[in-house]
């Protein structure tokens, strides 16, 4: 064993048994990390990245188990351990960042009580030496005021913030692996910049060794180096991250970097990931000129000026009283204005807690303004508050929300999901027209008529965010508000899922108000963009002018950021299609 060696996995195997057969989750996967090394796991979803992080952590949910191979750390092999050395294991010598942090923070305590928890149970040290150190892990993490906030609970925190303290909490028992799933997924440029600039410092100065599970190529080109390449639960390319990225010898390897969106340059439609084992075609532009979804009335049909919000500001109540003097509010939007143009598609850009989302369900209405107006096709939505008086303008305005596992309920089939909508604004005349239409947009979004039978819980991240999205579809809206629609897609199926939003866009004349962290996607997705910090909207510009030549300094900076792949791949890559 090398004494450099930190990690070794040989030949693992992970197999999910089930009433349809045994799906085999990783097969025959070889993966050794260094100390002080970042290695990456890059790949689609459901190429199996995050079931080799569970299996290190001894994390595989039942009825999944290791049926192969081996893993050891340190030269100890760990995957044949009971629960009991496991569990002191977990935290003690490996520590795992988790792409949610709300689901790895408990709400009921405070930052400094799951910290302090850990760390007695791990490191033997009393309570106070506890919570000494757990400020300083915060104030090394990046957490203002740290002495103050290490008393606050996880919903006090933002996104970021909040990943932070994940980290914070991977770190406390100063384990020798930190295993990071999708840790930026839902960060935008300046704090996924600032996260990934911390791991590797954490890396660097306390020799740890970290394994980085991303779909995000460009996290992996600035932030890794080695990465191995997975494909169907196999590992299909490895090697130094500069000689994988910039002369990737596999064809989906190829394929995969091909699908990256382009920051530098605007295109008619994204490269899409056309390799396939057992062979196959990429899917081409749709044609829906016949379709249900392209079935509008002539009084339908808007021209000109779609929406526009003027004034609007948003102000969350903080501390409620019976006197007015005492009540404190936080304002979240705070006088912004713009308009939308019919079969426009409009971008907003801005860090985590700009105001973006709360826009966004501001014209969706599910919340009122505090002050300003949402006009609809010339209609005031803001004097319409009951919900019947808002009904017949509300199937034309649909959203894509960010998170789709709690925006999808857990106890309805795909099927009745996707049909509901449908039902509710009598678009169809019975339930098997709706089953129908439902077979055809699942299809739409690639993941098959099949689906329907599913649950929510059956999926991953990704195919989640396809059943929202043909959920939002399944209307026929006229304003689509994707707020960070492909933020839990990797790049092929981002690819996919944003060619068909062009289409429909192109099809339908739809409107959209798009609304991401992925600079590049907005570029190219978008006709103009506004750029919003703190509540308030900075500046609004069209796309080119705004990516060439920003003028306000948060946007150059914001600019600035913008992880960047220079030419990884060459012009044929093999696989890709325009």
């Amino acid at each position: 064993m090398d004494a450099n060696e930190l990690l070794r996995i040989d030949k693992l195997r992970v197999e999910f048994p089930s009433r349809r057969g045994t799906f085999v989750a990783v097969d025959a996967l070889d993966l050794d990390v260094a100390r002080g090394e970042i290695h990456g796991l890059v790949g689609e979803s459901g190429a199996g990245k995050s079931t080799v992080g569970n299996a290190i952590m001894g994390l595989l949910e039942p009825p999944g188990r290791i049926t192969g191979g081996e893993i050891r750390l340190n030269g100890k092999r760990i995957d044949a351990m009971d629960a009991a050395a496991m569990r002191m294991l977990r935290g003690r010598k490996v520590g795992m960042i988790f792409q949610d942090p709300l689901t790895s923070l408990n709400p009921l305590l405070t930052v400094e009580q799951q910290l302090v928890e850990t760390m007695m149970l791990h490191l033997q040290v009393d309570h106070a030496a506890a919570s000494r150190q757990a400020v300083e892990l915060l104030d090394q993490v990046g957490i203002p005021r740290p002495g103050e906030r290490v008393k606050q609970y996880p919903h006090q925190f933002s996104g970021g913030m909040r990943q932070r303290v994940v980290i914070a909490l991977a770190l406390c028992s100063n384990p020798d692996l930190i295993i990071a799933d999708e840790p930026t997924t839902a960060l935008d440029v300046s704090i996924q910049s600032q996260i990934l600039d911390l791991i590797k410092s954490l890396c660097r100065e306390r020799s740890l060794g970290v394994i980085l599970i991303t779909h995000d190529i460009g996290v992996i080109a600035e932030t890794t180096d080695r990465v191995a390449v997975m494909y169907r639960a196999r590992v299909v390319e490895r090697g130094a991250t500069a000689k994988v990225l910039h002369a990737p010898e596999h064809e989906y390897t190829r394929a995969l970097i091909s699908a990256v969106p382009r920051p530098d340059v605007r295109l008619h439609r994204f490269p899409v990931v056309s390799y396939i084992e057992d062979g196959g075609e990429a899917r081409g532009p749709i044609d829906i000129s016949g379709h249900w979804l392209g079935r509008f009335d002539a009084s339908e049909r808007h021209r000109g000026e779609l929406a526009r919000i003027e004034g609007v500001s948003m102000n969350f109540t903080l501390r409620r009283s019976m006197f007015p003097s005492r009540r404190t509010f936080f304002t979240a939007v705070d006088d912004v204005s713009f308009q939308v143009g019919a079969g426009e598609v409009f971008g907003l850009v801005g860090e985590s807690g700009s105001g973006k989302s709360t826009v966004a369900r501001i014209i969706a209405g599910i919340h009122h303004p505090s002050a300003g107006r949402l006009l609809y096709a010339g209609t005031d939505l803001t004097a319409q508050r009951l919900a019947g008086a808002r009904r017949s303008h509300q199937r034309h305005i649909q959203m894509i929300f960010q998170d789709p596992f709690s925006s999808l309920n857990p106890r309805m089939r795909v099927r009745n999901i996707i049909a509901e909508p449908m039902l509710f604004h009598r678009l169809v005349a019975s339930r098997a027209e709706a089953s129908e239409v439902v077979d055809d947009l699942l299809e739409h979004v690639g993941l098959g008529r099949e689906a329907g039978v599913k649950f929510p819980h059956e999926f991953s991240g990704g195919q989640r965010q396809r059943i929202s999205i043909a959920r939002a579809l399944a209307t026929r809206p006229r304003l689509l508000i994707c707020d960070e629609p492909t933020s839990a897609l990797d790049v092929s199926i981002q690819a996919q899922i944003l060619n068909l939003l062009k289409d429909l866009q192109q099809e339908l004349e739809l409107t959209m108000l798009f609304i991401s962290h992925d600079l590049p996607v907005i570029r190219q997705m978008c006709d103009r963009v506004g750029v919003m910090q703190n509540g308030k909207l900075l500046e609004v510009a069209p796309t080119e002018q705004l990516f060439e030549q920003p003028q306000h300094a948060h946007t150059r900076e914001l600019m600035r950021l913008m992880p960047r792949l220079h030419a990884l791949a060459p012009p044929q890559a093999v696989g890709a299609s325009a």
